[in-house]
């Protein structure tokens, strides 16, 4: 197993690097993702980051090259070590400068840097280093273990896909959209009577009527919910009035504990005013004197 590794490992680095240099070197989206990259950040400039992104595609065009013709030379195989401890520092600098920005590694990656960019770099470093001590050639391994090569072959190819966050939509999207069949969705209910998720009865709130009615009084996220008498009751704190007339409330909201988006109709929405000072309940014509609440601008 040891000799079929050290001999397929250059194989493997080869397909990795000629990928990912590939799409770096000849891909337009290089230049629209280089903003979001961290090393933008660093660089200060998406001009240079452009264009660092366009040159360590090239470097590694070229280790591919290396690793595919000379495997059994050292130099192919140490460089790409070399570039793979270059990848782990500049993941970690760029996860404490810009954790929000991606890697930048594929250039078509938009989420932040993950500890899947970590191992795929750990990878190529490890990778790197046992290409640089093989001595054998990797088409000599598959001639003379088809077998073990193609099940080695293919597991590798796994375990890079499933590091690669720009082919999740090959395969990780649909597993999920096939749990959600299977299982139903997590917010749905399933029989009728059957208790929802809390998460399900918030989100049926928020897109109600009683919602948008009294949501300029509501100035905060969900701070407590119980259940009584079949109902469901959801707990914000709020604001009325203005400035020195301003006064916290509590905002409760109760529906039907067992409603969810597939639930027929319309759900009923009680809302209740609190003043919380004194714990009394406000006037049920509050609703009709709150203020309209400012939208917050938006980018466009």
């Amino acid at each position: 197993m040891l000799s079929l590794t050290t001999g397929l490992v250059p194989l493997v680095l080869a397909g990795l690097l000629g990928w990912t240099g590939s799409v770096k070197l000849f891909d337009r989206d290089t230049v629209r993702q280089a903003p979001r990259t961290a090393l933008a950040r660093m660089l200060r400039s998406s001009e240079r980051a452009a264009l660092v992104l366009r040159g360590t595609g090239a470097v590694e065009l070229l280790l591919a090259a290396g690793l595919l013709a000379v495997p059994a030379n050292p130099v192919p195989g140490a460089a790409t070590a070399v570039l793979g401890a270059g990848f782990l520092g500049y993941l970690g600098y760029g996860r404490a400068l810009a954790p929000e920005s991606s890697c930048g590694c594929t250039a078509n990656e938009d989420t932040p840097i993950t500890w899947r960019a970590f191992v795929r770099a750990a990878l190529v470093l490890a990778g790197g280093a046992t290409a640089a001590v093989a001595h054998g050639a990797w088409w000599s391994t598959l001639t003379g273990r088809p077998g073990g090569s193609l099940v080695f072959l293919a597991v590798a190819a796994a375990v890079l896909v499933a590091l690669s966050v720009d082919l999740d939509r090959w395969w990780l999207l649909p597993l999920r959209r096939l749990r959600l069949r299977v299982f139903g969705h997590p917010l749905f209910g399933t029989e009728a009577g059957d208790r929802v998720p809390v998460a399900a009865s918030v989100e049926l709130l928020e897109n109600s009527l009683a919602w948008q009615t009294a949501f300029p009084v509501v100035r905060s996220s969900l701070l407590d919910h119980w259940e009584e008498d079949g109902w469901r009751i959801l707990l914000f704190s709020g604001v009325y009035g203005t400035r020195e007339n301003a006064r916290p409330v509590s905002v409760v909201f109760a529906l039907d504990a067992t409603a969810s988006r597939d639930t027929a109709g319309d759900p009923v929405v009680r809302v209740s005013f609190v003043d919380a000072d004194t714990g009394e309940p406000l006037a049920s014509d509050l609703l009709n004197a709150i203020p309209p609440r400012r939208a917050l601008p938006t980018l466009g």
